[in-house]
């Protein structure tokens, strides 16, 4: 990418503050950014709705119960493609196969539905792998996955009640408020979710991307308020960089298209893996800035909506993408 859009909250985002040396200092990542205006020149007239609903099966809870349903869902919301088959874990139930992500929450809702009190600090606090895998059945890394929600429910028991929606209601209800927006408080209280690499070039590099996706998936369950969700960046993973990359934006170096096409894992933090994750959130940022310039005042549109698009379409396909073994998407 030749030049930077200007942002006019620049300062105070840290996901585009420390992303953006990557993308101007990248060596094997590129956008293309003539083929970045193609595509926002036929992108900016599809709906690109935001969903009524994030969930793919019929969601019955209240609004607390969604909250923490969502926030400790976003928790393990990562590594479903498996490292040595290359294959997707999907979650199939009644005939019909429920992908990734859409296979976690519905085990996780089937689980509540069942009694297990998967949203309660005490539970997260204690649970283990075997449990975890009579849930998801087959699905890798479930020891992390356990050690994941063992530390958020100790938090949760310790100082919010054991329960995540105390958490919420406590913060600012903004994602950026000098300290006190949710976001921020988030990643701040709950480790797990700070989403973070150190690049020796640009120091640390912050991508929070189960967090911002998790506040994504809750304004569109319960709807939180939030007058700042401009904010919310792309959510940098796997899935989206391929779809871009599939649509000539991303461009990458010989060598990392071959590592890609051959499936060869992408070191966590690398210069690889920080470089793709860096282009995705700012082409996506881009393409947000120029679908919006085409449409009227009603019609604006957010990261999420266009990070939506892509990811879509693209996740159930057998498009090559990096992969990399990490907690973090």
């Amino acid at each position: 990418m030749r030049r930077l859009p200007d942002c006019q909250d620049f300062r105070v985002n840290p996901v585009l503050e420390s992303t953006r040396p990557i993308v101007e200092g990248s060596a094997s990542v590129a956008t293309d950014t003539r083929r970045l205006a193609d595509v926002a020149s036929w992108l900016a007239y599809e709906e690109l709705p935001v969903p009524t609903s994030f969930f793919p099966f019929p969601f019955e809870l209240g609004r607390d119960d969604a909250i923490d349903f969502v926030l400790v869902c976003s928790a393990l919301n990562f590594a479903y493609t498996d490292f040595e088959t290359r294959r997707r874990w999907d979650l199939v139930v009644d005939g019909r196969a429920y992908a990734d992500a859409d296979g976690l929450h519905l085990a996780f809702y089937r689980g509540l539905q069942d009694g297990v009190p998967l949203l309660d600090g005490d539970w997260l606090a204690r649970v283990d792998a075997a449990q975890l895998e009579a849930l998801l059945p087959g699905l890798q890394m479930l020891e992390e996955r356990a050690a994941v929600l063992r530390e958020i429910g100790a938090v949760l028991v310790e100082r919010w009640d054991g329960r995540f929606h105390p958490f919420l209601a406590s913060c600012a209800p903004r994602l950026y408020d000098g300290g006190d927006g949710f976001l921020e408080s988030l990643v701040r209280e709950f480790p797990r979710f700070d989403d973070r690499s150190f690049d020796e070039r640009a120091g640390e590099v912050r991508f929070w991307k189960l967090a911002q996706l998790a506040v994504w998936i809750a304004e569109i369950t319960v709807g939180l308020g939030f007058d700042d969700l401009h904010e919310l960046t792309a959510f940098a993973d796997y899935i989206v960089p391929a779809g871009l990359h599939a649509m000539g934006v991303l461009r990458y170096s010989d060598e990392l298209e071959r590592a890609i096409a051959e499936g060869r894992l992408i070191e966590a933090g690398s210069p690889w893996e920080v470089e793709l994750r860096a282009h995705t959130i700012w082409a996506c940022r881009e393409l947000t800035r120029l679908v919006n310039e085409r449409r009227p005042p009603e019609l604006q549109v957010l990261d999420a909506q266009i990070d939506a698009r892509l990811w879509l379409p693209f996740h159930k396909t057998h498009a090559p993408h990096h992969l990399t073994r990490t907690i973090s998407y």
